[in-house]
Protein backbone atom coordinates (compact mmCIF):
# COMPACT_ATOMS: atom_id res chain seq x y z
CA UNK A 1 0.00 0.00 0.00
CA UNK A 2 1.22 3.69 -0.78
CA UNK A 3 0.11 6.70 -0.33
CA UNK A 4 -0.32 10.53 -1.85
CA UNK A 5 -1.14 13.89 -0.64
CA UNK A 6 -2.09 16.42 -3.60
CA UNK A 7 -4.27 19.27 -4.57
CA UNK A 8 -6.85 19.95 -7.24
CA UNK A 9 -8.20 23.67 -8.03
CA UNK A 10 -10.86 24.67 -9.12
CA UNK A 11 -12.51 28.25 -10.66
CA UNK A 12 -16.09 28.35 -10.22
CA UNK A 13 -17.92 30.63 -12.09
CA UNK A 14 -20.96 31.61 -9.26
CA UNK A 15 -23.48 29.26 -7.33
CA UNK A 16 -23.61 25.97 -8.88
CA UNK A 17 -22.17 22.55 -9.85
CA UNK A 18 -18.70 21.10 -11.49
CA UNK A 19 -18.38 18.14 -12.62
CA UNK A 20 -15.08 16.68 -11.26
CA UNK A 21 -15.36 12.88 -11.63
CA UNK A 22 -12.64 13.30 -15.09
CA UNK A 23 -10.62 15.44 -13.03
CA UNK A 24 -10.36 12.94 -10.16
CA UNK A 25 -9.63 10.17 -12.16
CA UNK A 26 -7.33 11.97 -13.80
CA UNK A 27 -4.86 12.02 -10.40
CA UNK A 28 -5.67 8.33 -9.80
CA UNK A 29 -4.51 7.48 -13.19
CA UNK A 30 -1.22 10.22 -13.29
CA UNK A 31 -0.29 8.66 -9.71
CA UNK A 32 -0.36 4.94 -11.40
CA UNK A 33 -2.64 3.57 -8.58
CA UNK A 34 -4.65 0.44 -9.66
CA UNK A 35 -6.83 0.50 -6.40
CA UNK A 36 -7.86 1.81 -2.87
CA UNK A 37 -9.34 4.70 -1.45
CA UNK A 38 -9.79 8.23 -2.86
CA UNK A 39 -10.16 10.81 0.46
CA UNK A 40 -11.44 14.49 -0.74
CA UNK A 41 -12.14 17.37 1.72
CA UNK A 42 -12.95 20.62 0.68
CA UNK A 43 -10.47 23.59 2.05
CA UNK A 44 -13.28 25.98 2.49
CA UNK A 45 -16.39 27.11 4.23
CA UNK A 46 -18.79 28.42 1.54
CA UNK A 47 -18.48 25.24 -1.18
CA UNK A 48 -19.58 21.33 -0.79
CA UNK A 49 -18.53 18.31 -2.15
CA UNK A 50 -21.34 15.81 -3.41
CA UNK A 51 -22.56 12.59 -5.26
CA UNK A 52 -25.34 12.97 -7.63
CA UNK A 53 -26.89 12.33 -11.15
CA UNK A 54 -25.28 13.01 -14.40
CA UNK A 55 -27.66 12.36 -17.27
CA UNK A 56 -30.36 15.20 -16.82
CA UNK A 57 -28.99 18.55 -15.62
CA UNK A 58 -32.62 19.29 -14.44
CA UNK A 59 -31.49 17.53 -11.74
CA UNK A 60 -28.89 19.90 -10.44
CA UNK A 61 -31.25 22.64 -11.31
CA UNK A 62 -33.93 21.37 -9.06
CA UNK A 63 -31.49 20.71 -6.29
CA UNK A 64 -29.76 24.34 -6.45
CA UNK A 65 -33.70 25.68 -6.48
CA UNK A 66 -34.44 23.85 -3.21
CA UNK A 67 -31.70 24.93 -1.22
CA UNK A 68 -32.31 28.70 -2.25
CA UNK A 69 -35.77 27.84 -0.79
CA UNK A 70 -34.64 26.17 2.44
CA UNK A 71 -31.55 28.62 3.30
CA UNK A 72 -32.84 32.56 1.83
CA UNK A 73 -30.63 35.57 1.48
CA UNK A 74 -30.74 38.49 4.06
CA UNK A 75 -32.99 36.65 6.80
CA UNK A 76 -35.13 33.49 7.37
CA UNK A 77 -38.62 32.97 9.43
CA UNK A 78 -38.18 31.23 12.11
CA UNK A 79 -40.55 27.33 12.06
CA UNK A 80 -41.85 28.75 15.60
CA UNK A 81 -45.88 29.67 15.46
CA UNK A 82 -45.29 33.37 15.43
CA UNK A 83 -42.96 32.96 12.28
CA UNK A 84 -40.60 35.18 13.23
CA UNK A 85 -38.03 36.94 10.90
CA UNK A 86 -34.38 37.12 11.80
CA UNK A 87 -31.69 38.54 10.19
CA UNK A 88 -28.08 36.96 9.94
CA UNK A 89 -25.74 38.25 12.43
CA UNK A 90 -22.59 37.57 10.12
CA UNK A 91 -22.95 39.66 6.70
CA UNK A 92 -19.75 41.09 6.03
CA UNK A 93 -18.79 39.27 3.20
CA UNK A 94 -22.06 39.92 1.35
CA UNK A 95 -25.84 38.90 1.00
CA UNK A 96 -24.43 35.00 -0.18
CA UNK A 97 -22.15 34.50 2.82
CA UNK A 98 -24.02 33.05 5.71
CA UNK A 99 -26.32 31.39 3.34
CA UNK A 100 -23.08 29.84 1.91
CA UNK A 101 -21.96 28.47 5.15
CA UNK A 102 -25.15 26.88 6.27
CA UNK A 103 -25.51 25.24 3.07
CA UNK A 104 -22.03 23.70 3.29
CA UNK A 105 -22.96 22.61 7.16
CA UNK A 106 -26.22 20.92 5.58
CA UNK A 107 -23.89 18.98 2.94
CA UNK A 108 -20.75 17.34 2.97
CA UNK A 109 -17.56 19.19 2.55
CA UNK A 110 -15.42 15.30 2.97
CA UNK A 111 -15.91 12.18 0.36
CA UNK A 112 -13.97 9.03 0.08
CA UNK A 113 -14.38 6.94 -2.71
CA UNK A 114 -13.51 3.49 -3.45
CA UNK A 115 -11.63 3.21 -7.08
CA UNK A 116 -10.90 0.23 -8.84
CA UNK A 117 -8.37 -0.28 -12.05
CA UNK A 118 -7.46 2.97 -12.04
CA UNK A 119 -11.55 4.58 -12.06
CA UNK A 120 -13.51 5.84 -8.88
CA UNK A 121 -16.54 3.85 -8.31
CA UNK A 122 -19.45 5.48 -9.16
CA UNK A 123 -23.01 3.79 -10.80
CA UNK A 124 -24.07 4.46 -14.05
CA UNK A 125 -25.47 7.81 -13.95
CA UNK A 126 -23.42 9.03 -10.70
CA UNK A 127 -20.54 11.93 -10.70
CA UNK A 128 -19.12 13.80 -7.96
CA UNK A 129 -19.76 17.82 -8.07
CA UNK A 130 -17.78 20.52 -6.60
CA UNK A 131 -21.36 22.40 -5.18
CA UNK A 132 -20.51 26.70 -5.06
CA UNK A 133 -22.87 27.99 -2.88
CA UNK A 134 -21.30 32.10 -3.57
CA UNK A 135 -22.41 34.13 -6.35
CA UNK A 136 -19.11 35.49 -7.25
CA UNK A 137 -16.01 32.98 -9.38
CA UNK A 138 -14.00 31.65 -6.64
CA UNK A 139 -10.91 29.48 -6.68
CA UNK A 140 -11.32 26.03 -4.80
CA UNK A 141 -8.88 23.74 -3.50
CA UNK A 142 -10.02 20.47 -3.24
CA UNK A 143 -7.45 18.09 -0.58
CA UNK A 144 -6.71 14.48 -2.05
CA UNK A 145 -5.37 11.95 -0.14
CA UNK A 146 -5.52 8.58 -2.13
CA UNK A 147 -4.40 5.34 -0.52
CA UNK A 148 -4.08 2.16 -2.44
CA UNK A 149 -1.62 -0.36 -4.37
CA UNK A 150 0.04 1.18 -7.28
CA UNK A 151 0.10 -0.78 -11.27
Amino acid sequence: MEQIFSKLKFITHGEGFIDITHDLNLCVEKNNFHSGILNLTSLHTSCSLTINENADPNVLKDLKKYMQSIVPYDSYLTLSKNREEISYKHYQEGADDMPAHIKTSLTNTCLSLSFQDGKIMLGTWQAVYLWEHRFDQKERIINVHIIGEKK
